[in-house]
Order: structure tokens, then sequence, then C-alpha cells
């Protein structure tokens, strides 16, 4: 009894520890995030898709098994998906699994194939545990590396399609956002979802995009698809947009105190310069919220019909700042780092910002001053949109970007190694003890580490997209070379403890192989060091 007893536990464990390795994101959780950013989610914007006659052709008829909804930025298409889940979700309570995905391209955890596939195993599992047999058998030789190594996206697409077969998967949703926003590998992605679209009668999948010809013409080789183009449900579209700007126009007369000529002005610019896109709505109320309500009428006529126009004219507005250079520099940032980061990440990257480190009040008051390109969701810092990011690397890129992205890349790299030579140390979390199990370390309060999460996890990738040229041509100037040989000498070691209190060492072993091809042609004396901290990882 006690032998079974122990296998049982044993095998719980194992499943225990292949979920949390598999769990890059929880997209629960995304999803919430997404809608808490956008400002919630509202039944009467999305409801109109229900009684949409392809959607229902989708939905009813056994043979439509992949439904694709395409539109242009602002259009709506994340909101409306996070509606279709909620929708799902009650009515396969009982009976089926819903599983889904939202990529987000400004963060690299969430913008690749295999996170897709990833995020979509985790929720699938979750709902029918027995279904986790088929990640476990590969998970109990290759362990993390599974999910990670270069062959991963091999090995989950085979993990995914011997799911999608096996004969006890109950009636499934699969529900995938912004295809668009799938930076690595999303050719793979793409024909893995048209061949598997018709794997099994039981599967009905949902994706959804921007109008990207690369896309369609990978779709369009998927047999029994539906699609549903917002563009041709204008009316639909038009209809939802107008209910979301009386919304909008409610809320902000309530809170801005509006008589009833200054609403109705407000109402009224909404409605003839919306364009059916959410997005724009958005952007111009939340510029409203700032303005006394006195001057509103002489205002409105600042904002101009069109994103790229409202775009443009945010950059108008910081080019005329007092702050033009910080918020420059802020966007900058924001714009080339892999992951959204907190207030004070960003102020241990941007020079400027270093003094501010502890006032987060205020640096939620620089953020603001950045055209409203930005938003802050707790104290973590995102673009309002990925529109907002691609005006920024297309009609603001020689503002943005002076000296190209490479310079960017450069400073954060600079700043990272900064903040990290002058603030590691052995023992940063005061253990006293080596060895100490990783899970039952608590961060303190305050944490020392708070500023360096995302520099000690991606310097390496900012050295490298400085300029790969710079190491290739033996250009690399010699005060950076200098400093990375001095970090690697006197911080290695504690920077490969930072990794590990952060929970980061599978992103760290990564970080120190880019880091060792780097070293190669920087210094031989680098190269050895990193070469023992290999041995020391590895033993």
């Amino acid at each position: 009894m006690a032998s079974a007893f122990n296998r049982l536990r044993e095998e719980i464990k194992k499943r225990e520890e292949c979920m949390r390795e598999l769990r890059l994101t929880d997209p629960c959780d995304d999803k919430k995030r997404i809608e808490e950013t956008k400002g919630g989610l509202l039944e009467d914007l999305y409801h109109w898709i229900l009684e949409n006659s392809d959607f229902q052709r989708w939905r009813d008829d056994a043979q439509c098994q992949l439904l694709w909804i395409k539109g242009d930025p602002g259009k709506g298409k994340t909101m409306l998906l996070c509606g279709i889940v909620n929708e799902l979700k009650s009515s396969t309570a009982k009976r089926g699994l819903l599983s889904y995905f939202f990529c987000q391209a400004t963060d690299s955890r969430i913008n690749s194939a295999t996170a897709v596939l990833r995020g979509l195993l985790y929720l699938l599992v979750n709902q029918q545990p027995s279904l986790v047999s088929h990640i476990q058998k590969k998970h109990d030789h290759a362990r993390k590396a599974l999910f990670e190594d270069a062959n991963a996206w091999v090995a989950l697409s085979e993990i995914f399609t011997d799911i999608l077969q096996d004969p006890s998967l109950n009636s499934t949703y699969l529900i995938i956002d912004a295809l668009d926003e799938c930076a690595k590998h999303l050719p793979e992605l793409l024909n893995f979802i048209v061949q598997n679209s018709s794997a099994s009668s039981r599967v009905k999948w949902i994706v959804s995009s921007r109008n990207w010809p690369d896309i369609e013409e990978r779709l369009k080789r998927a047999g029994h698809q539906v699609r549903l183009c917002l563009e041709l449900n204008a009316e639909s579209i038009s209809a939802a947009v107008s209910k979301y700007i009386r919304y909008k126009v409610l809320h902000l007369a309530e809170d801005k105190k509006y008589d009833d000529k200054t609403r109705n002005a407000v109402l009224d610019h909404l409605s003839s310069n919306a364009n059916d896109t959410f997005l724009w709505v958005a952007l111009v109320c939340q510029k409203l919220k700032d303005i006394p309500r006195w001057d509103v009428l002489a205002r409105l006529n600042t904002f101009p019909p069109g994103l790229h126009s409202l775009y443009e004219r945010m950059m108008e507005q910081i080019r005329h700042s007092a702050y033009t250079d910080l918020c420059k520099r802020i966007l900058a940032s924001i714009a080339i780092v892999y992951r959204p980061i907190t207030l004070k990440e960003l102020a241990s990257l941007v020079e400027m910002l270093e003094d501010m480190a502890d006032d987060l009040e205020s640096l939620r008051y620089i953020i603001g001053l950045c055209g409203s390109f930005l938003t802050i969701r707790g104290d973590a810092i995102y673009f309002v949109h990925q529109s907002a990011k691609d005006f920024l690397f297309t009609k603001a890129f020689n503002e943005i970007f002076p000296s190209g992205t490479e310079e960017a890349h450069h400073r954060v790299f600079s700043r990272s190694l900064q903040v990290m030579s002058k603030t590691l140390r052995p023992d940063m979390y005061s253990l006293g003890a080596l060895g100490y199990p990783a899970e039952q370390v608590k961060q303190p309060d305050p944490d020392p580490l708070v500023a360096l999460r995302y520099s000690s996890i991606y310097w390496v990738d900012h050295l490298h997209d400085w300029n790969s040229n710079s190491f290739a041509n033996h250009a690399i100037d010699s005060q950076d070379k200098s400093d990375i040989e001095n970090f690697i000498r006197k911080k290695y070691l504690y920077w490969l403890e930072a990794l590990s209190l952060c929970r980061s060492m599978s992103e760290g072993v990564l970080a120190m192989a880019k880091l060792n091809a780097l070293a190669q042609v920087i210094t031989k004396v680098a190269t050895l060091y990193i070469h023992g901290g290999h041995i020391l990882v590895a033993g």
C-alpha cells in the first residue's frame, strides 16, 4: 500500500512539474489584462457577431471548422474574440473544451509559434488532465528543454497533433488572436493550423488577424473555412462603434461635469470622425480626460480623423513639449524591449530617469506625457495598440531612432551593464547558505532585484542586436569591450545568482550561449570565464 501511494505521489509530482514547465503564460490572465487595459469588455459591442450568418455557419455546420476573422487595425478584433471566448465558455462549460491564446508582438514571451502551442496546450490539459500523458512521455526525458530548445516547435506540434487525434478528446474550440503579431515562425504556425483544422470533426478553430496577404495566401489552403471580414460587415461595426461612443461620452460627461452643449459636441465630433474605429475613439477620449471642460469645445477640432493622423498629432505635441527628448527616449526604449517593462525597470534603463527610480507617481506622469502612445497596467508599461508601435517604426522612425535602432539597443545594453555592475553582489536575498532550494526563496521587501530583472535577462540580447556587424568587423568600441570584460571578470557569478533568484535560469542559459559566441570576438579571457560558467551550470 505504501509503495503504491509513493508511486502515485511521484506521478502527481511529475505531472505538476510538467505543467509548471509547460506554462509560459496563463492565457486566462492575458485575457483579463487585455480587457482591463482596454477599459473593460462591453457585451453590446460584440453581441452582433453571434447573429452573424458567417459565424453561425461556422458554429453550426460540422464541416466548417475554421473561422478567420480579419480586419484593419483598431476595428476591435481582440475584444471581439474576448467576447466570443466568453460566449463559448458558457456553452461549453459542461460538455467541451475551450482554449485560446492572444499573441502580442511587443512581448517576446507571447509572440512566437511555440508560445501559441504552449498556451493552448496549457489550457487544454488544465480542463482535461488525462491529456498530459501526451506531453509527459516526452517531458520525462527532455524536461524543460522540450519546450525551449531548437527542436521545441517540432516536439510541440507533434504533441498537439497527437492530442487532436486522441479518441478521448472532448469537443474542443481553439482560438488564436492576432496572428499578425506572431513575430517568430508565423509561416509554420499557419501551416499547422491549415493542416490540423480539418484533422478532427470534434475540433473547431477561430483565428484573427489584420488583412495581410501572406496570411490569406496560407489560410486559403484550408478546406471548409469561413472568412468573416470586418470591412464587409461595416453596418454591424458602425453600430457597435456608435454604442461605444455613447458609452465613453456618458462616462466623460459624468467625470468632467460637461454641460449638454459640450457633451453633444463631443458626441457629434466622435461620431463624425471615428471611421468605425474603436481605437480612435478610445485614444481621443483618453486625451479629453486631460482637457478642462471649459476648453473642450475649442480643442475638439485638434483631433483629426484616422489613426495615422491622430498619431501624427500626438507626435506633434511631443515635438513641442518641454520634455520632447525625454519622451522620445522613453518611446525608443519601450519600442525595442523584448517584454513590457515596469516603471522601475524603465527608470534603470533610461539615464534621464535614474533620479526618479523611487518616485512612481512622477514616472507615471512622464509616461502620460508620451502622447497616449503608452498605457500602464499595474506597474507595467504597454503600447496602447500594436498600430502605435508600428507608427513609431514607420512614420516617426527618424524622430524616435535618429541613429537607428542599433543605437537604442546600445543604450539599453550599456545602462543594463552599468546598473548590474553597480548593484549585483553576493547573496542578494541574504539567504546566508549555499544550495538554498529555489522554490523556498521568498522575495524580500524591498526587493533589491526589482529594477534589475529585465536587465539581468535581456542585456545580452541588446548587446547582440546593437549591431552584430560591429562584432563581425571587430569594430566594437574599446570602452564597451572593457566594460563587458570587467563585468564578466567581477560580476559573472553574481549575475548567475540573480538569474536563479529571478527564476530565469533557462533564459540565462540561452543568454550565456549567445554571450559565449559574442565573446569570442571580444576577448579570449572573457570566453574562458564563460566556458567556466557553462561548466558551473552543467555541474
